[in-house]
């Protein structure tokens, strides 16, 4: 998949209104603003063990959440999928470039695939 860090973020902006209140607002500092254990610990006034332990119970709901719903693993399909959509319009645009119908049609076709993997 991603490398740790790009992974949370991703599962968090899948599943964030899924976690508590407290999970979701350490994991934002820690994974998004980039604070510490113990800056956060300051802001929330919890100890860093307490911080600690919120984040990693937040990642593991995160995770959990994947592995029981797959949003993220459906989204990286579907993107997949847009992408090589894509690249096999260009292909045939290319190739029919004398054929102003088709190459329209095949460049409407390339607007709606567009949409669909925004």
């Amino acid at each position: 998949m991603f490398d740790k860090v790009t992974e949370t973020n991703l599962l968090y902006d899948f599943y964030a209104q899924l976690l508590t209140g407290r999970q979701r607002e350490v994991t934002r500092l820690y994974h998004c603003e980039n604070l510490s254990l113990a800056e956060i610990g300051a802001e929330l006034s919890i100890s860093r063990q307490g911080v600690h332990d919120a984040l990693k119970s937040a990642e593991k709901a995160l995770a959990e959440y994947e592995r029981i719903l797959g949003l993220v693993r459906r989204f990286e399909y579907a993107a997949g999928l847009v992408k090589d959509a894509n690249a096999g319009l260009d292909t045939l645009i290319k190739g029919n470039e004398t054929n102003k119908e088709l190459t329209d049609k095949l460049y409407d076709l390339k607007r709606i695939v567009e949409e669909l993997g925004q």
